[in-house]
């Protein structure tokens, strides 16, 4: 059975999945195709052409479309709740209780859009509406390959009503335990805090978790932004979390999902890119308070599941907080923490389809990698070489890990692009910036001259399988980036430019089964540093998507101080840079 999934439901980050007999064969995100980053208020157009391209199929040929987001009927209590809850927006509140879920039926006509247009199914096609949150589950649960009972998580912002998920999953079903509804959203919660922090929302909340470790958490008490047990929790939307007239405008008329009340009490809105008082407590104490109130709630509602099999799967935004993660996996009952690498919407695709394959009888293969875009031949590479303005020269290598690894080991950062594109929001060594983590200054070059953002962003190592152990001081499994660790006090030293203000670091273990040609540079720089490790940050820009095409990674290349660019076994430099780094 061939299941295409499409995600966009929720007006940000659409893309496309395509299962074929329950194996997930092809996603992408939308935006890497268009260059316009989170592709807002778009449908996957390109992302779907390049899943059935992939695949070698027709669109005539899909027999279900899955999409993430369904009818929520009058007898739910998700629509009761927004309702009381937003009595002072009587016009959202009067519209979830007679037409309940607004964007559903704007979904549907752009969705039956998209099926025309690309003519999906050839007119005899099944749609599958999916929750929201069920859709997060089953790309965690479906996708993770756990055969015990398994528990399920999801936090995020909101789907139709719901912003967060408990649940299990057994024999390939998943059940509900319990579900909390907008505004009591945790992922809406710190969504506020971060546009106050200067920061976008769905953008920038990983700036805020990289900005907590140089603040003091106990200098200021968050407890008036929510109200909390183990067992429930209440957003104060006299603060935060808010809509209407409620909100915080700016001199422009731009509003603010804060009101003028966190302004009263915390002070004007964090401007410009410097790291500092009070914004850096303040950045701490709304990461506190997340991992404090999930971390009772798991206790409440998981607890009994994690102690009998100790296996979690969790997705939605929130699960992209690595810190959070990083307690979870520190609970003594959680033997192995499985987090969907693209946790955001854009994995709801994966999600939605994978649910409704399962529910149709296939059985859905764990997720083996996240390397699921598209990839480019060396003479694709070479042809957007001749057609780009600035007519780079070339040299077609034939040792390309060794070559990688002597330019990164002479201090010099490199661009690398090869193999198939990701699938979610992290750079896993296919369209990646690369730099020597004990080359002194390197990630600060990076982030000035090359990226173009904030000083204060830290950088995440690849490493060897081999190495993590030693470096990480656990063995468990972190092949996406979704996890920081504690850097044993020896590595901490020995590859500083990776290692975070609190001493973590964001890790991903790699294995030559899963990347064979990363695995090898990272092999070979072991041998010429005595480190197996390389600093890894995504190929884009600040406000850029991720590099797509051998196009995109040749504007990248000219548009920042980077001087090596390699694409699949291709080499390029810029006029005048010394090649002395590669010589024997």
């Amino acid at each position: 059975m061939i299941v295409l999934g499409i995600s966009g439901a929720v007006s940000h980050d659409p893309s496309a999945a395509l299962f074929i007999d329950g194996e997930l064969i092809a996603a992408a995100e939308e935006e890497r195709f268009i260059r316009d980053k989170h592709a807002k208020g778009r449908f996957p157009y390109e992302a779907t052409c390049f899943c059935l391209e992939f695949a070698g199929i027709t669109a005539e040929q899909v027999d279900v479309v899955a999409f993430p987001y369904a009818a929520i009927g009058l007898s739910s209590p998700a629509r009761w709740h927004y309702a009381k809850r937003h009595w002072y927006a009587p016009d959202r509140a009067l519209t979830a209780i007679f037409n309940g879920n607004r964007r559903y039926q704007r979904n549907m006509r752009q969705l039956d859009k998209l099926i025309s247009d690309l003519n999906i199914g050839g007119g005899k096609l099944r749609i599958e509406a999916v929750e929201h949150h069920l859709a997060h589950a089953s790309s965690a649960y479906h996708l993770s390959g756990f055969k015990e009972k398994t528990a399920i998580l999801g936090i995020d912002g909101k789907g139709e009503y719901a912003t967060t998920f408990f649940g299990y999953g057994e024999n390939g079903k998943i059940h509900k335990i319990k579900e909390f509804y907008d505004p009591d959203s945790l992922g809406g919660l710190y969504g506020a805090m971060t546009e106050y922090l200067g920061f976008e929302m769905l953008d920038g909340e990983f700036k805020v978790m990289g900005m907590a470790p140089y603040g003091d958490p106990k200098r200021f008490d968050f407890s008036r932004l929510i109200e909390f047990s183990d067992s429930d929790f209440k957003v104060n939307t006299e603060l935060a979390n808010v809509i209407g007239l409620r909100r915080y405008k700016d001199d422009k008329g731009k509003g603010y999902f804060f009101s003028p009340k966190l302004i009263d009490w915390l002070g004007p809105k964090r401007e410009g890119d410097a790291i500092d008082d009070p914004y850096i407590d303040y950045a701490a104490s709304i990461q506190q308070l997340l991992e404090v109130v999930s971390l009772g709630l798991i206790e409440h509602y998981l607890g009994d599941i994690l102690r009998e099999t100790g296996k979690l799967c969790f997705a939605g935004g929130v699960a992209l907080n690595v810190k959070l993660n990083q307690r979870i996996i520190e609970r003594d009952d959680v033997k192995e923490l499985f987090v969907q690498p693209a946790a955001s919407d854009a994995g709801t695709a994966i999600g939605a389809a994978s649910y409704v394959a399962n529910e149709l009888g296939d059985t859905i293969k764990p997720m083996a990698h996240a390397y699921l875009g598209p990839q480019y031949s060396n003479e694709e590479c070479i042809a957007a070489c001749e057609a780009h303005e600035k007519k780079p020269s070339w040299t077609k290598i034939d040792k390309v890990p060794e070559t990688a690894a002597k330019i990164l080991a002479s201090g010099q950062p490199l661009s690398w692009f090869q193999g198939r594109m990701e699938f979610g929001p992290r750079a896993l060594g296919n369209r990646s910036i690369l730099g020597c983590p004990n080359a002194p200054g390197i990630a600060d070059r990076i982030n000035e001259q090359i990226k173009y953002r904030e000083r204060w962003r830290p950088f995440c190592p690849s490493m060897l399988d081999t190495v993590a152990k030693q470096m990480l001081k656990t063995d468990h499994p972190a092949p996406y980036m979704t996890f920081t660790f504690a850097v044993n006090e020896e590595w901490k030293t020995r590859v500083p430019e990776v290692v975070h203000e609190d001493g973590t670091a964001r890790a991903q273990v790699v294995t030559k089964e899963s990347n064979a040609r990363y695995y090898a540079l990272l092999k070979e720089m072991e041998r010429l540093t005595g480190n197996g490790v390389v600093l890894n940050t995504s190929l884009n820009r600040r406000g850029e998507p991720m590099v797509c095409s051998p196009t995109d990674a040749l504007e990248m290349f000219y548009g920042s101080d980077l001087e090596f660019l390699i694409m699949e076994d291709i080499l390029i430099s810029k006029p005048g840079v010394s090649l002395a780094c590669l010589e024997d």
